[in-house]
């Protein structure tokens, strides 16, 4: 009764203890110029920018707000998305407030707000235009500060610096060159050539030396200087197909290549999406493990307050401890993977060597998939660039058998030259001629190479088709398989939103527990082990929901959806 009167007249200590910490939890703090407040609904910093997170009604997607969370009417997807809110929200009597701490001290450069319709990328993030410059000091590659990025702002970049891009487009640029090319064939050819030359026989030269043997006085042997020049036309009048076939077979490839930088396209806005998609969720876990190294701060206190006061034991101290060195090493390992994640977004972008980049967007739903899963297959049957490069690779193989093909039959040449012909000092004036005629070739046995040509062609013609075939199927599974990951991750979203508001509710009874006497603190590491998991999982929902949306987009394509 004594130890119970002694306990009842401490506990109003113990909690004012634990009250006290507290504010520092829920209240405003501020990092290197960024204030950012514990409110459950709204992110708010210095420079005037409001963060909404998933409890927002944004024209992405919000999750609709309610205080129960419920699991119930799993076939509607508007009773799937409960706002993140109902597990944000704070209670009066809540012990503990989880905040929302800043994932690193550092500098932040504000970004410019974007107008309406358009995509401000901030300046100081554009490469060098030289693209063999590298650094060679070390405060050419030392980040001077850290730019927040959007996503659309990401994907503006990448469009605009990504190298593997810009090699696809200058390979376009180069299959245009061959096609001009191959079309200056349905122009004649005009070429002209000239000559000036002073030439002596040897003949004449040993006449004019035996002359010197008996006339030492006779001349030397003449020299002849002439200018001779000659102009040629010539056009294939008929080739059998060759040359309109060749001209189809550039054509072809250069809508090859056309397909090559939408695709390239198209995958870029998948790996952005996805790097994006990481850091945000390297972020988060940042974020998570500084409030499990709070968490476990909270329940040291307590320990070591109750066995200051007798109530307590050693060994729930030391339980404490290594449960706060366990999670400070999380942390360790979550700014690790954060920095990691950054710089694997920073390769894509392809942006200055000086500035560091972090995710601006909250993590909430990107997007509601609104088609059938069969309306889903067929959109990205028809717009899908892989199918279409089959297509034109089937194409290119059936002109270059026609090629192969044309060899054996006639070719016909309308040729014609005019000459000219003058010998200097010879008294007669400049002599011409000319020459117009018709030029009829054709190869009568070539030892079957044409056939042999054509017999390849006719192999990769099969070979485009089987791919088509594979190519079609390999879609309509990576449709079906993206289809079902978002609408599995988007029941998953709604469970850990459930799950994390009842980790939080069993963590504040857990606490109250632990200070009446009742409970233990093992049950309260495992609560706070409980909700770390269960804020962990909430936000891996979202953000593999957003990642299955993002390839389901991919695998439909942008131009589908644009339409």
């Amino acid at each position: 009764m004594k130890g119970q009167q002694l306990f009842h007249s401490f506990l109003p200590s113990v909690t004012a203890a634990v009250l006290t910490t507290q504010p520092a939890w829920a209240g405003n703090m501020k990092v290197s110029g960024i204030e950012i407040a514990s409110s459950p609904n709204e992110v708010t910093s210095t420079y005037q920018d409001r963060l909404t997170n998933a409890a927002d009604h944004s024209s992405e997607v919000a999750l609709k707000q309610t205080h129960q969370c419920p699991q119930e009417n799993q076939n509607s997807q508007a009773a799937l998305l409960i706002s993140s809110g109902c597990v944000q929200k704070n209670s009066g009597i809540d012990i503990l407030a989880q905040a929302t701490v800043p994932t690193e001290p550092e500098t932040v450069t504000p970004t410019t707000p974007a107008p309406t319709n358009s995509v401000v990328v901030p300046d100081n993030l554009s490469p060098s235009p030289n693209p063999l410059l590298f650094p060679t000091k070390a405060e050419e590659v030392t980040f001077q500060g850290n730019q927040p990025l959007s996503l659309e702002q990401a994907l503006e970049l990448a469009k605009r610096n990504n190298n593997d891009l810009q090699v696809s487009i200058l390979q376009l640029e180069r299959s245009k060159s061959a096609l001009r090319e191959q079309q200056a064939a349905l122009f004649p050819t005009l070429g002209i050539s000239g000559n000036v030359t002073n030439s002596r026989t040897t003949s004449e030269t040993l006449q004019a030396n035996r002359q010197k043997k008996v006339f030492p006085n006779a001349d030397d042997a003449p020299a002849d200087t002439s200018f001779t020049g000659r102009a040629q036309f010539n056009y294939d009048l008929y080739t059998s197909g060759r040359r309109s076939a060749a001209i189809k077979e550039a054509e072809e490839r250069v809508r090859v290549q056309e397909l090559d930088v939408e695709n390239r396209v198209e995958d870029l806005r998948l790996n952005v999406a996805r790097a994006y998609y990481d850091l945000q969720q390297s972020d988060e876990n940042v974020r998570i493990s500084q409030s499990a190294v709070q968490n476990a701060q909270a329940s040291l206190r307590d320990a070591q307050a109750l066995e200051q006061a007798g109530v307590g034991t050693r060994f729930d101290v030391l339980r404490s401890q290594v449960n706060l060195a366990n999670s400070q090493q999380e942390l360790t390992n979550a700014l690790s993977q954060q920095q990691v994640s950054r710089r694997r977004l920073a390769t894509f972008l392809n942006i200055s060597q000086t500035v560091n980049i972090s995710a601006a967007d909250p993590v909430k739903l990107a997007g509601l998939w609104n088609q059938t899963l069969e309306e889903s297959i067929v959109l990205a049957l028809q717009n899908r660039p892989e199918l279409q490069q089959n297509l034109a690779q089937r194409n290119i193989s059936e002109q270059q058998r026609k090629q192969a093909l044309a060899s054996l039959g006639p070719q016909v040449s309308l040729v014609a030259t005019y000459d000219l012909l003058d010998v200097f000092n010879d008294g007669v004036g400049v002599s011409d001629g000319y020459s117009v005629g018709v030029q009829a070739t054709l190869n009568l046995f070539d030892g079957g190479a044409a056939r042999a040509r054509a017999a390849q062609a006719k192999s990769n013609i099969a070979i485009a088709e089987t791919q088509f075939s594979e190519q079609r199927n390999q879609i309509r599974f990576q449709v079906e398989q993206a289809f079902s990951s978002q609408r599995s991750n988007l029941e998953n979203v709604q469970t850990a939103n459930a799950a994390l508001e009842q980790a939080r509710e069993s963590l504040r009874l857990a606490r109250l527990r632990f200070q009446a006497g009742v409970g233990t603190q093992t049950d309260v590491i495992n609560s706070e082990n409980d909700l770390t998991r269960a804020e962990g999982n909430r936000i891996k929902a979202i953000l593999d929901y957003n990642r299955a949306l993002t390839e389901l987009q991919r695998y439909v394509t942008t131009r589908a959806l644009s339409k």
